[in-house]
This record gives structure tokens, C-alpha cells and sequence, in this order.
């Protein structure tokens, strides 16, 4: 019998949710090119990644008998010309007009009778052209997409010709499941667990009979930990950023890579330290315009759970509810906070059980999860880019603007690193920020202070 390949708990929960739109796990990457590539050499080369990455010809399908349970199938129906398209903007456009064109775009969702993603080439740009790939979160996260780009840029202008590769053998559609096949499915799981746990049982009961209070201690500990997760959270802590609606704005920021790094070097924090303490500045800088001095906002972060032997692609993070301080501070203190708090988060115990507390949930209603997620200001992304200059079909990649699901909140945040630039793509909610370019330039303000 083919083997089945099954979602994981955390993206049954970003599928299951969408059936509110607020909720959608749309990501999207502008790429900005020096001009566009020519169309049948483009079209080859993102067949042949199809080819690579099965995700890209696979659609999702219900498992039946079992509500909570989604699978991978390969889509027999498959159509390029689909899900590969080719635009101009109108006469006079420039990057604001494709960044509306955008999030259109992204606002549309997903036919889900298909493969998950729409990559489009868009000409009239100004003098450039752009790719825009759009993708469910559930196909991959931000170190995934950075990874399949690495199948699809090249590292240089003129790299010799690709030598003849075999192309991995396609999976067969799996027959429909039986009874019998989720009975197995849900055994296997639970032999796995179980296997993995037992090499740690008996020192974990050794160490309980040395030391009772200890192992209480943990044991509630942990328990409070996995109450962080769970716990809704129905109402914002800003009182600014307070409607939601199915519509957003993008926009973008831009940061040198070195004063970043730089500044979070010399207050003894991360880039992402930095990163977030720009946000944090930002933010209260947009409250006070709208004369609210505020002191915490609550963010959701996604955290990498990711190691070497994941395939490329795919989806490997748990998300992570937090506050984060907001009120005036000098720079540095601002970023020693975001250390603090960051690295709190990173040892939290939930973080073990992140697939377990995912299966709970997905037990739940789908309003209870969307509780949880609603109460949330803002969400916030760092993404490992690359380092060096990338090419398309002979087309130098000029920017890459990484834009996340606001997923409920007010904004979303991402950060890629791209060839010693810092891309920052905000996706703001219409409603709770009816002002995008009054967000941007306090934005830009709060990173000012970094440099």
C-alpha cells in the first residue's frame, strides 16, 4: 500500500481555521527584478522545480472518517498554466501599484481543489518587472521558502547549463482510506510517541524519586507553560489597533544589514533582538500619534522547529503568544528587553509538546481557536535569507519583500535578509490601521533609532 503523507497537527489548525477569513495563512514573496525574464525559459524552469518539491503538485484532501486528519495527495489533474501566470501593470505603475495589486491577490485565497500556490511574472513595474509567489502556509514556513528558492534563483548571471537530472519518482495517488488505514495511521503515532519517550522514563522517574519537589515543581511548571499557549485571549491590549476586516495594506521597509546587526551587537542582543525592539519603538511611536501612551502589546511569533533532517520545503514552527514592552526606553534598554523576553520564550516547556497541544486544539471548535488567535496585536517574523545577490533566468533580483498573514491581528511584520539589505515587508489590517502610511513612516522612525 503507497505510503499516505499526512499534515501535521499545527498545519491541520491553519487549514481548519480558515473557514474564517480573517484567519487565512497566506504568504507572500515580491520579488523586484531589473527586468523581465523571458516567459517560455521561466515557464521550463518552474516545471522542472515542480518536479523537485512535491508540495508544488500535491493538493490537500480530508481524510475520511477522521474530522481532524488531512493528507497530501498528488493532483492527477495538474495544470501549470494554472498556478504560473504572466501580467503588465497598467501604464505609469510603479511598486505602490503592484503592492495593491498584491494584496488583492493575497486577499483571494486558495482553490483547494489544487496545488496551494500561484507564482505570477509582472511586467510594468516602472523600467522593472517583479515575481510575486504566493503560497499556503501550510505548503511552507519562511526557512522552507528560502530553501525552494535556492531551486529556483541562480547565483549567478550566466551559471552554465544545468547538466540532465533525474527527476525524483512522483508519488501515486493513495486510495481512498479505509477504516482500517486511520486505525493504523493513529497506532503508528502512538508506537512513535511511545518509543521516543520510554528512553527517557526511567530517568525521568529516578530523578522524581531523588527529588519529589523538583518533579512537582517541573510538572506545574509545565503545566503553566501549555496554558500560556492554550489560553484565549479575546480583546487586544492596544486600544488603537482595534478593528479587523478581510482587506490589508502592504508596505515596505528597508534597513541595511550592518546597522541592524551593528546595533543589536553593541547592546549585546541578536539581529532579531534588534529586530523587535525596532518594531516595539515603531508601534509606541504610532500610539502616541494617535495619543495613547502605551506600555505592552501582545505578539505572536513563529518559532523555527526545524533541524537537518526536514526535506526542503515544508512546514516546521510553533507559534508563541507573548507581551512585549512597549513604553519609551532608550534603544539599548529596548533591545536587552527583547533578549529578555525572547529568551524566556525559547525555554518555555510547551515548546516540547508543541504537536500534542496542537492535536488538543484541533479538538476544539473552530471559534475557540480563533479566540485564541484574535487577542493578538501584532505578529512578527525573522527570516534567514541569503547573504549574496540572486539571479531569474539572467535578471538580477534587485529586492525580496516577505509578507505574512495578519492571521487575526492588527499587522504582521517579516524580515529577510537579502544581499545586505534587511527586506521588510508590513501587512496591516485595513480596519485596525485605517492610516498604512502614517504606520510606516513611525515604523521607519522606531528603526531610525537602531542607527
Amino acid at each position: 500500500m503507497p505510503e499516505a503523507h499526512y499534515l501535521s497537527q499545527t498545519d491541520t489548525i491553519m487549514w481548519m481555521v480558515e473557514a474564517d477569513p480573517l484567519l487565512r495563512s497566506t504568504i507572500l514573496g515580491v520579488v523586484l527584478l531589473d527586468g523581465a525574464p523571458e516567459w517560455s525559459r521561466l515557464r521550463s524552469r518552474v516545471e522542472e522545480v515542480t518536479h523537485h518539491v512535491p508540495a508544488l503538485r500535491e493538493k490537500v484532501l480530508p481524510v475520511p472518517l477522521h474530522p481532524t486528519m488531512l493528507r497530501w495527495e498528488p493532483d492527477p489533474a495538474f495544470d501549470l498554466d494554472f498556478h504560473l501566470r504572466h501580467i503588465s501593470l497598467p501604464l505609469g505603475s510603479d511598486l505602490p501599484e503592484l503592492l495593491d495589486w498584491a494584496r488583492t491577490e493575497a486577499m483571494g485565497g486558495f482553490d483547494l481543489a489544487r496545488p496551494l500556490w500561484e507564482f505570477t511574472l509582472v511586467e510594468g513595474v516602472g523600467a522593472l518587472a517583479a515575481f510575486v509567489m504566493k503560497g499556503h502556509h501550510v505548503v511552507t514556513d519562511g526557512i522552507g521558502a528560502v530553501q525552494l528558492a535556492a531551486h529556483l534563483f541562480d547565483f549567478e548571471e550566466h551559471p552554465p547549463a544545468p547538466t540532465a537530472t533525474d527527476r525524483p519518482v512522483a508519488r501515486r495517488p493513495h486510495p481512498i482510506s479505509s477504516l482500517r488505514d486511520v486505525i493504523l495511521h493513529d497506532v503508528e503515532g502512538a508506537v512513535d510517541l511511545a518509543r521516543h519517550q520510554l528512553t527517557s522514563v526511567v530517568p525521568n522517574l529516578l530523578h522524581a524519586a531523588r527529588h519529589p519537589q523538583r518533579a512537582v515543581g517541573e510538572l506545574v511548571e509545565t503545566a503553566r507553560s501549555i496554558g500560556k499557549v492554550i489560553a484565549p485571549t479575546m480583546t487586544p491590549k492596544s486600544h488603537v489597533m482595534v478593528g479587523r476586516m478581510a482587506m490589508s495594506n502592504l508596505r515596505t521597509l528597508e534597513i541595511p544589514f550592518d546597522a541592524l546587526h551593528g546595533a543589536a551587537k553593541s547592546a549585546g542582543g541578536t539581529l532579531n533582538d534588534a529586530f523587535l525592539a525596532g518594531i516595539a519603538a515603531g508601534l509606541h511611536r504610532y500610539h502616541v500619534h494617535h495619543d495613547e501612551d502605551i506600555g505592552e502589546l501582545r505578539v505572536a511569533m513563529p518559532i523555527s522547529l526545524r533541524n537537518e533532517h526536514h526535506q526542503e520545503g515544508g512546514n516546521h514552527i510553533t507559534v508563541m503568544r507573548f507581551t512585549l514592552p512597549m513604553a519609551a526606553a532608550p534603544i539599548g534598554d529596548r533591545i536587552a528587553a527583547m533578549r529578555s523576553v525572547l529568551n524566556g520564550v525559547r525555554h518555555e516547556r510547551s515548546l516540547e509538546h508543541t504537536s500534542a497541544i496542537a492535536g488538543f486544539l484541533n479538538l476544539l471548535p473552530k471559534g475557540a481557536i480563533g479566540a485564541i488567535l484574535k487577542g493578538v496585536d501584532f505578529l512578527a517574523s525573522n527570516v534567514p535569507g541569503v547573504p549574496v545577490p540572486l539571479w531569474l533566468e539572467g535578471h538580477r533580483v534587485l529586492r525580496f519583500y516577505p509578507f505574512g498573514p495578519t492571521a487575526g491581528a492588527a499587522l504582521n511584520v517579516t524580515l529577510m535578509s537579502y544581499d545586505g539589505l534587511c527586506c521588510i515587508g508590513v501587512n496591516a489590517d485595513a480596519a485596525a490601521i485605517p492610516d498604512p502610511d502614517v504606520l510606516l513612516e513611525c515604523l521607519r522612525g522606531g528603526f531610525d533609532e537602531l542607527r
